[in-house]
């Protein structure tokens, strides 16, 4: 079970951030791992869009396609670290159990940076959708995935993303039962909120797959100066916002989308931008939703 009010934003009370920051601003990159193959024949829908649209069956091998986002785990990880490091920016990061077990590397670069670290299902082409009608399947799958976190990170994640946001209508409730506090799949505000479940509160703090390089670039084509001016547009307002009531900014981001060397100039304007405004909070999620708990009941009375 998952409810959430149905609240507009205008019905609200203010949401004042701490020390009258207007923007809870968070960079997320995504440490994803895929399988080469499957077991099944059907097309392996790889937890995003293609970069050759004809997919193959999941038995076959798409080196294409394949090849095409290991190029963010080999090289454009690390090109996004440096260019995100100059501005002393701490991203936020969700990874795959399997780019723990297989490719480590990746989250050592997150860990030795003191980046949050954030549960983002087991493989990220196997989405929690496959147990809509299994819950012990799902709850299964998420215990595992969180206890593959909690042995490789060192400590327990404190939420959760699940792989291409297709979670179910258990997953909120299994998280909490599994000790999770907050959960990223719902896109639907600019501002935390709680969610109920039969085991109890859990706080949504909304991701956005319309400010995510895969929405801007690969669905729709954009250039990189295109990008830059759409997220300072972004920012601009909700900055102008935040001043009557604060909100959340998320800047989805991939490693083999956002970590090619002509999309640096992106991230260079962007962060130059941001970091020119005084009253940004730069944030974590976990930060964030401890903080929100303090004053949920405040912000959207529960009836």
């Amino acid at each position: 079970m998952l409810e959430y009010p149905y609240v507009p934003i205008n019905k609200r009370q203010p949401l004042r951030f701490p020390n009258g920051k207007r923007v809870a601003l968070i960079l997320t990159i995504n440490l994803e791992t895929w399988d080469l193959v499957k077991s099944y024949k059907e097309p392996y829908y790889a937890g995003g869009p293609a970069i050759l649209p004809d997919l193959l069956p999941g038995d076959v091998p798409d080196f294409p396609n394949y090849s095409w986002r290991e190029y963010g785990q080999r090289v454009g990880l690390w090109r996004m670290f440096e260019t995100i490091d100059q501005y002393e920016v701490k991203p936020s990061c969700t990874v795959n159990a399997v780019t723990c077990e297989r490719r480590f590397e990746m989250v050592d670069a997150a860990l030795s940076r003191d980046c949050e670290i954030i549960a983002h299902n087991f493989e990220q082409g196997e989405l929690l959708t496959k147990f809509a009608h299994d819950k012990d399947a799902e709850r299964k799958v998420i215990a595992q995935t969180l206890s593959i976190f909690e042995q490789y990170i060192g400590r327990k994640s404190k939420g959760w993303l699940s792989s291409s946001l297709r979670g179910t209508t258990n997953t909120a409730e299994l998280l909490v039962d599994l000790g999770c506090e907050f959960y990223c799949d719902l896109m639907n505000d600019d501002q935390p909120y709680l969610i109920t479940t039969n085991q109890g509160t859990i706080v949504s703090v909304p991701y956005s797959n319309e400010i995510n390089d895969f929405t801007l670039v690969v669905r729709r084509g954009h250039t990189a100066d295109d990008v830059a001016a759409i997220l300072k547009e972004e920012l601009s307002v909700l900055y102008e916002e935040g001043g009557e009531t604060g909100r959340i900014m998320n800047v989805g981001l991939h490693p083999h989308v956002s970590g090619r060397a002509y999309r640096q100039r992106t991230l260079h304007q962007f962060l130059q931008f941001a970091r020119s405004l005084e009253d940004v909070w730069w944030t974590t999620r976990e930060e964030l939703a401890a903080w929100y708990r303090t004053v949920a009941d405040q912000h959207i009375p529960r009836s």
